[in-house]
């Protein structure tokens, strides 16, 4: 493994406000950079704010975090929005187990009964399982995993610093057993690579023994940095599929024709597997008409394409974005 510099940083607001507000309106990040190393990371970028190119070996630690999100939670003006918490960066990568600011970023949401949403790639979430099920008794939480490939080999090249697969099943097995929703995100699904039938079957069958709540699927997109790095990435240890993608990913976007054949099987699983699109039913259950989910059913439009900007998170169909009606 890479050698890892840490670097501690102040910042001076703990939460981010997006322009969308269904499922969530807010994002808390608690670190800059992320150690997973993920080849196809949409948000490389990011570092060039702070001078860096070194995304995966230089950890930005924001260690006022903690502080300033008790002072914006309360805030007169907060109402209580969902937080989706590591929205840019994994907030249980490596870097968690050495600082621990998740166990302080619990205690504040469970002091203000704020509802929250996590994803990641690491089980060490489950060393704050007792906070966690403490905030399920509470209010609405959502624990879910990002699972592309139950391939350890491919696994290890595309995201060397994440654990393995099996370790983040299991982890969705245990949460299950607490009042938190449990979700996987099959994100994202790369061509030629992790979006073999018998790839996507396995893992939406896992996601059925686990009980999640939903399994939510999104393909790759590759723009600025990120296509540099993935297809430098395919070049070396992919050689020969470097043709194929190129000529699929034209633009950001994955080809139509490609899209629509993987529609089909992804559909034909969720089918399958009776398994749903959407984490709005348990977040409406649990926060009640707070949150209109009927304006936000999924189950019956099958496959998005996962796109980021900057601060937001987008899905699309058949090119044409939807992000009017379904703002995630």
């Amino acid at each position: 493994m890479f050698r890892v510099d840490y670097n501690e940083m102040t910042v001076k607001s703990a939460l981010n406000k997006l322009k969308r507000k269904i499922p969530y309106g807010w994002d808390l990040n608690i670190y800059r950079g992320c150690q997973h190393g993920c080849r196809y990371c949409y948000a490389l970028h990011s570092h060039q704010y702070l001078g860096s190119e070194q995304f995966s070996r230089e950890i930005y630690v924001k260690t006022n975090v903690v502080e300033l999100l008790e002072k914006e939670l309360q805030a007169p003006d907060w109402k209580g929005a969902v937080i989706n918490i590591g929205g840019v960066t994994d907030v249980y990568q490596p870097a968690e187990a050495r600082f621990q600011l998740m166990p302080q970023v619990l205690k504040v949401l469970i002091k203000y009964k704020n509802p929250a949403i996590i994803s990641t790639k690491s089980d060490l979430v489950l060393r704050d399982y007792d906070l966690i099920d403490q905030l399920s008794r509470l209010t609405y939480i959502n624990i879910a995993a990002s699972i592309t490939t139950v391939n350890e080999v491919v696994r290890e090249k595309i995201e060397p610093g994440a654990v393995a697969v099996v370790r983040r099943f299991s982890m969705l097995k245990e949460f299950k057993k607490t009042r938190a929703s449990t979700g996987l995100h099959l994100m994202p699904i790369i061509p030629l690579l992790t979006d073999s039938q018998a790839n996507l079957k396995t893992i939406f069958s896992e996601a059925c023994k686990c009980g999640v709540d939903y399994l939510l699927p999104g393909t790759l997109y590759l723009r600025g940095k990120t296509r540099t790095v993935f297809f430098d990435f395919i070049a070396k240890e992919y050689p020969e599929k470097l043709n194929s993608l190129q000529m699929i990913y034209k633009t950001g976007a994955a080809g139509k024709d490609y899209k629509n054949q993987l529609y089909g099987v992804v559909n034909a699983l969720r089918e399958k597997y009776s398994l749903s699109g959407s984490y709005m039913k348990p977040m409406h259950e649990k926060l009640g008409s707070t949150v209109d989910s009927s304006r936000f059913h999924i189950r019956s439009i099958g496959l998005w394409l996962f796109y980021c900007t900057d601060n937001d998170l987008y899905f699309k169909r058949n090119d044409t974005f939807l992000s009017n009606l379904l703002p995630f």
